[in-house]
C-alpha cells in the first residue's frame, strides 16, 4: 500500500466512522475500487485506534469526569460505567464468537455494498423517531438494546453510530445524548479489537507497513475529531438523515458496477 493511498483510506475511516455512513463498509469498497490487497484486517484496526483516539479527544471532559467521579464514589458515575459495560456485552460476545464470520464478509464488498443501502433505512429512521426522543439517558434494557445495534455494525456496511442512534432514539432517548454515550460505548469496543488483532498488527509493521499505518492512523485521528463535531451539529439540527440519500445511491451504484465487473464482487 503506497502512502497516498493510507492517507486517503484515513481520512474515510476518520470521517464515516462517526458520519452514519458506515466506515467499514467505506474501507471495504474503497480497497476493492483501488485494488488493494490487505493482509487481513490489520489497516481497519489501526485506522480504528486512531478514531478512538479522536473519541477520547472529543469527549475528554467527560471522560475525565467520569474517572474523577468513579474514584470519588459518585453513584451517578458509576452508573453510567455499569451501562456502558452493558452496551459493551453483545459486541463482545459476538466479535470472540463470531470472528471468522465477520473477518470473512470484509473480503465480500458486494456485501458491503448491500448492508450499506440497509444502513440508509436504519439512519432515515431517525427522523421519525428523534422528534418524540426526549430522556437524557438510557436504562440498562436500552444499553442493552443500543449495544445490540452495536453488535449488528461489527458487519461492514452497517453505521455503527447510525444503528446505536437509531436504536437510542427508538427506545426514547434524545438523539445527542445517545450520540454521547454511542461514541464513549466504542472505547471498550475498538480496544477489543486492537487486542484480538494484536498478533497480526505487529506481523504487518515488521513487514514493511510501518510507514502506510503510521500515515492512516494520523489522518484518521484528524478526519475522526472533525467528524465527530460535524455530527453532532447535525444532531442538533436534525439534517443528518439525509445522509440515508448518500447510503442508498453508493450502496446502489457499487452493486450495479459489480454486476457489470464481476472483480468488484
Amino acid at each position: 500500500m503506497s502512502i497516498w493511498q493510507a492517507a486517503l483510506l484515513g481520512v474515510i475511516q476518520g470521517l464515516t466512522e462517526f458520519l452514519p455512513v458506515s466506515s467499514s463498509g467505506h474501507l471495504v469498497l474503497s480497497q476493492a475500487l483501488l485494488g488493494l490487497e490487505m493482509p487481513g484486517v490489520t489497516f481497519e484496526v489501526v485506522v480504528h485506534m486512531a478514531t478512538l483516539c479522536a473519541v477520547l479527544w472529543v469527549y475528554r471532559a467527560r471522560v475525565a469526569s467520569l474517572a474523577t467521579g468513579a474514584l470519588r464514589g459518585q453513584r451517578e458515575a458509576w452508573v453510567y460505567i455499569g451501562l456502558l459495560v452493558v452496551a459493551s456485552i453483545p459486541a463482545a460476545v459476538a466479535g470472540i464468537g463470531g470472528e471468522e464470520f465477520f473477518k470473512s464478509m470484509f473480503g465480500r464488498p458486494a456485501w458491503a455494498a448491500f448492508f450499506l443501502i440497509v444502513t440508509g433505512f436504519i439512519v432515515w429512521s431517525i427522523h421519525i423517531t428523534a422528534p418524540r426522543a426526549t430522556k437524557q439517558a438510557p436504562g440498562p434494557g436500552a444499553a442493552f438494546g443500543i449495544g445490540l445495534a452495536q453488535a449488528l455494525a461489527i458487519l461492514p456496511g452497517i453505521s455503527r453510530s447510525g444503528s446505536t442512534v437509531a436504536a437510542g432514539s427508538a427506545l426514547g432517548i434524545d438523539a445527542v445524548k445517545v450520540a454521547e454515550f454511542s461514541f464513549l460505548m466504542s472505547v471498550p469496543a475498538i480496544l477489543g479489537a486492537g487486542l484480538l488483532q494484536a498478533g497480526e498488527i505487529g506481523a504487518t509493521a515488521d513487514s514493511g507497513g510501518t510507514a502506510a499505518l503510521a500515515i492512516g492512523f494520523a489522518t484518521a485521528l484528524v478526519a475522526g475529531v472533525a467528524a465527530i463535531h460535524l455530527f453532532v451539529k447535525m444532531l442538533e439540527h436534525r439534517t443528518f438523515h439525509w445522509f440515508a440519500v448518500y447510503c442508498w445511491v453508493v450502496g446502489s451504484a457499487y452493486l450495479v458496477a459489480a454486476w457489470f465487473v464481476p472483480s468488484l464482487r
